[in-house]
């Protein structure tokens, strides 16, 4: 196998593309990638200040990595939920990296601040774990963000994952999703800062790739609360269509940006956005979720 851009030695293959790059192409090439997914979709500018929320896993270690390196002013977020090792391993590789490039990282404890164990609000509440922890991430990003004055959220999610969430969104017709499903979502309320997703053409092989190529180290395991998640099964569907098709998951979901998501946008009801009249927090309703939960875990 030679590579396709210098003609050494292949070291990676990429079916969708029909290509094959040695180590340092590879990375050209996922650099390429990045930076097009920026400047194509007005992601930020250089001048922006950007939150990257980084998990410990290959995907958000990965993009911390490379905003860095493409000269961004970026800070990382980390939320230790309280998962015995995974967390502790998790906010120690995140603080390793921080010490090693030198780079700002915000880490919150979810169990210390908030008196919260997102385990048994889950099973108090007969909701998946990631649901309840998403929303409390959520709330706490918006609010750090607006406090810290952050101009962009970064997160990364992959190719596979969007391509995932869409599957998913397609097939119990969820119609207000579909609308927003999109690489960038621009600020919609003065306390709402964008949220973007640079690595949304990148697959998890491409992220490992480029994490391992970069010494980078990272959690390999995923979060052991998201057994049985949803989108796991739709992540194993796709990779199966995948080896048949080549390419088809780019495909599908870039065809849904360019041709698809315009219907869903159009149909959708404008949502009207409110202050929590707890914490003043943008939400739909009267009290937001998160206060909502707050409330709940008091009881238990």
């Amino acid at each position: 196998m030679r590579c396709r851009r210098c003609g050494k030695k292949g070291e990676i293959r990429l079916p969708r593309h029909n290509a094959i790059f040695c180590k340092d192409c590879f990375l050209v090439y996922y650099t390429n990638q990045v930076r097009r997914n920026i400047e194509k979709e007005n992601m930020f500018s250089p001048e922006d200040r950007i939150l990257v929320a980084v998990s410990g896993g290959k995907d958000s270690m990965a993009l911390w990595h490379i905003l860095l390196q493409l000269g961004y002013n970026v800070t990382g977020i980390h939320f230790n939920v309280g998962i015995g090792e995974y967390s502790a391993k998790s906010q120690e590789v995140i603080e390793s990296f921080a010490q090693k490039h030198n780079a700002p990282v915000i880490i919150r404890n979810i169990p210390q601040e908030l008196h919260l164990d997102v385990e048994k609000l889950s099973r108090r509440l007969r909701r998946s774990t990631c649901s309840i922890c998403g929303a409390i991430k959520r709330y706490l990003i918006n609010k750090i963000t607006q406090a810290e004055g952050f101009d962009v959220v970064a997160t990364g999610h992959n190719l596979d994952d969007e391509a995932a969430t869409l599957l998913g969104n397609i097939l119990g017709w969820q119609e207000g999703y579909l609308a927003k499903q999109s690489p960038v979502l621009p600020s919609s309320h003065p306390k709402l800062a964008k949220k973007v997703k640079p690595l949304y053409t990148l697959t998890e092989e491409e992220n490992l790739r480029y994490a391992i190529y970069n010494d980078i180290e990272f959690v390999p395991d995923r979060c052991p609360l998201s057994k049985g998640a949803s989108s796991i099964r739709y992540k194993e569907v796709l990779n199966r269509l995948e080896e048949l098709s080549p390419g088809l998951k780019q495909h599908f979901l870039v065809g849904f940006y360019k041709k698809g998501r315009k219907y869903f946008e159009e149909a959708s009801a404008p949502v009207q956005l409110k202050e929590c009249k707890i914490c003043g927090q943008v939400t739909t309703a009267e009290v937001c979720s998160f206060c909502r939960l707050m409330e709940i875990a008091k009881q238990i």
